[in-house]
C-alpha cells in the first residue's frame, strides 16, 4: 500500500506514526513545505518569557526520526496540484526547483492552517511578525531582544501569552483586539474582567474594542493606528486568528466557506481514499451539535490517529470535540470546555441558563486555602450541561476536562448532582466544585 502525506505537523505526525505501526509494509511518503516537523506553537510565549530557554525543545519528533523508521520524509517540497481522480500529485523541491510526479493508493492530507493577516495599509514594513512556526519562533525572539514598544493584535490564547510573555521580559505591552474583552470565545466577561485586571495590574496596555487601520513607519513599523488610536511600536506581532491552509484542493473536495475540508466520522473527505485530519478540516462540534471549525493540536493529534485506524475500512469513529482549553495568566489557572453562555446565546438556538460556584477549593480549616471560581452553563430544555469555565491561584484546570466528558457524553445537571467523586481534606471538600454548582442548577 502506497500512503503519501501532504504536510506534517502535529495531524500529520500522529498520522505518519500510527500508519507505520498498523501497517509496516507499507510505502509512506510525506510531503512537507518546511524542514522541520511537531513543532508546538503553542510554546512560543513560553520561549520568549525564557520559560523554556529555547525553542528547539518545543519539537517532540523529527524528519530524521521518521526516516529512520523507513518512512520517506520529503522536507522543502511542495505539492502543487492533486489530480484525485487518477491519484496523482505534482510536487515541487523548492530547493533544487525540480517538479516530480507522484502517486498513491491512500492520501492523507493534514495540511494545517495559517494565521489570517488582513491586508493593512504598512502590513508590509519590517518587524510586523506572524507567530504561527518555528521559524516565526527565531524571529519573535530575535528581533524582540531591542523592541521596547511591542503591540499585539489579537486577544485570543497566543495573543494573551505573548502579552503576558513580552511584559515580563520589561517590555511595554499593548493588547488590541476589536472585541471588547479579551478571550471573548473562550471565557464569558466574569473570568475574563479578572484577568484582565491583571494585566492592567502590571502596565499592559489593553486597546479593546477597537479596529486595527494601518501601520505606519518609514522602513521599519514604528507606529499602529486604530479607528480609536494611535500607539508607538518597534515590534507588532500578529494574532488574529488561524484559517485552514486548503488553497491546494479549493474546487476538487467539499469544504465550508472558510475552505476547511469536511470529513466524516472516520476520518474520509468526499473523494474515495483521501482522508484529512487537523486544522484543514472542520470538526463535530458536541456542545452545539454542529461542524465548526476549532482548530486545535489536541484535534489535530486524536484525528491524525484516527486516519491511522480507519485508513483500510471504516473502525473507530470519531467522537468530536468540545473545543477544552486552558491557559496560566500570571498565577492564574484558568480553563473552560464547550459553549459559553455569551457564546450559546449569540451563536445556537440552545435556550441556556448558568450558574457560578464560589467557593475555597478545599476546607478552610486546612493551613491554606484559595477561592475558586467555577461556572455552568446548561440547556434549561433538555438539562443538558453544554459548558464551564474555571479559574483559581490553584491549578484546578482539570475540573474541565472532567466536564468535557460530561458533555460529549450529554449528561444532565441533575446527573452531574449526583456523580461520584472522591473527598480528602488536601485536595477538597466533600461536594466536589462540579456537584456543587450542578446542585445550583437544581
Amino acid at each position: 500500500m502506497k500512503i503519501v502525506v501532504v504536510g506534517c505537523t502535529h495531524a500529520g505526525t500522529a498520522a505518519v506514526v500510527n500508519m507505520k505501526e498498523l501497517y509496516p509494509d507499507s510505502q509512506i511518503t510525506i510531503y512537507e513545505k518546511n524542514d522541520n516537523i511537531s513543532f508546538l506553537s503553542c510554546g512560543i510565549a513560553l520561549s520568549v518569557g525564557n520559560v523554556v530557554t529555547e525553542p528547539e525543545k518545543l519539537f517532540y519528533n523529527s524528519p530524521d526520526n521518521l526516516a529512520s523508521q523507513g518512512i520517506v520524509t520529503n522536507m522543502k517540497h511542495e505539492v502543487l496540484d492533486i489530480d484525485f481522480d487518477n491519484k496523482k500529485l505534482s510536487v515541487k523541491n523548492l530547493v533544487t526547483n525540480e517538479i516530480i510526479e507522484d502517486s498513491y493508493d491512500k492520501l492523507v492530507l493534514t495540511l494545517g492552517s495559517w494565521p489570517i493577516v488582513p491586508k493593512f495599509e504598512g502590513g508590509n514594513l519590517e518587524n510586523i511578525l506572524l507567530c504561527k512556526n518555528y521559524d516565526h519562533a527565531k524571529t519573535i525572539i530575535e528581533k524582540s531582544k531591542n523592541a521596547k514598544n511591542v503591540v499585539v493584535i489579537g486577544a485570543g490564547y497566543i495573543g494573551v501569552e505573548l502579552a503576558e510573555a513580552f511584559e515580563m521580559r520589561n517590555k511595554n505591552v499593548t493588547l488590541i483586539d476589536a472585541e471588547n474583552r479579551i478571550m471573548a470565545k473562550y471565557l464569558d466577561k466574569e473570568f475574563t474582567d479578572i484577568a484582565q485586571e491583571e494585566f492592567t495590574k502590571r502596565g499592559v496596555n489593553l486597546v479593546l474594542g477597537q479596529k486595527v487601520q494601518k501601520f505606519e513607519g518609514t522602513d521599519k513599523v514604528s507606529k499602529v493606528v486604530t479607528d480609536k488610536g494611535e500607539f508607538e511600536a518597534d515590534l507588532v506581532v500578529l494574532c488574529i486568528g488561524f484559517a485552514p491552509n486548503t488553497k491546494l484542493v479549493k474546487g476538487k473536495l467539499d469544504t465550508l466557506s472558510n475552505g476547511a475540508i469536511i470529513i466524516d466520522e472516520y476520518m474520509r473527505t468526499s473523494k474515495e481514499d483521501v482522508f484529512a485530519a487537523g486544522d484543514c478540516c472542520v470538526v463535530r462540534y458536541n456542545p452545539a451539535n454542529e461542524n465548526r471549525y476549532i482548530p486545535l493540536a489536541t484535534n489535530a493529534v486524536r484525528m491524525g490517529t484516527l486516519v491511522a485506524k480507519n485508513l483500510v475500512k471504516p473502525t473507530l469513529k470519531y467522537m468530536g470535540t468540545q473545543g477544552t482549553s486552558g491557559i496560566k495568566i500570571y498565577d492564574l489557572c484558568i480553563a473552560s470546555t464547550g459553549l459559553t453562555e455569551e457564546v450559546a446565546k449569540s451563536t445556537t438556538s440552545l435556550n441556556v441558563a448558568s450558574v457560578t460556584a464560589v467557593d475555597n477549593y478545599r476546607p478552610e480549616f486546612m493551613p491554606t486555602f484559595e477561592e475558586a471560581k467555577l461556572k455552568l452553563v446548561y440547556d434549561k430544555d433538555t438539562r443538558k450541561v453544554v459548558g464551564g469555565q474555571i479559574i483559581s491561584k490553584i491549578d484546578l484546570t482539570q475540573f474541565m476536562n472532567t466536564l468535557s466528558v460530561v458533555i460529549q457524553n450529554e449528561m444532565t445537571v441533575e446527573e452531574l448532582a449526583m456523580t461520584d467523586f472522591f473527598f480528602q481534606p488536601h485536595f477538597n471538600k466533600p461536594w466536589s466544585l462540579l456537584n456543587t454548582a450542578a446542585l445550583m442548577a437544581l
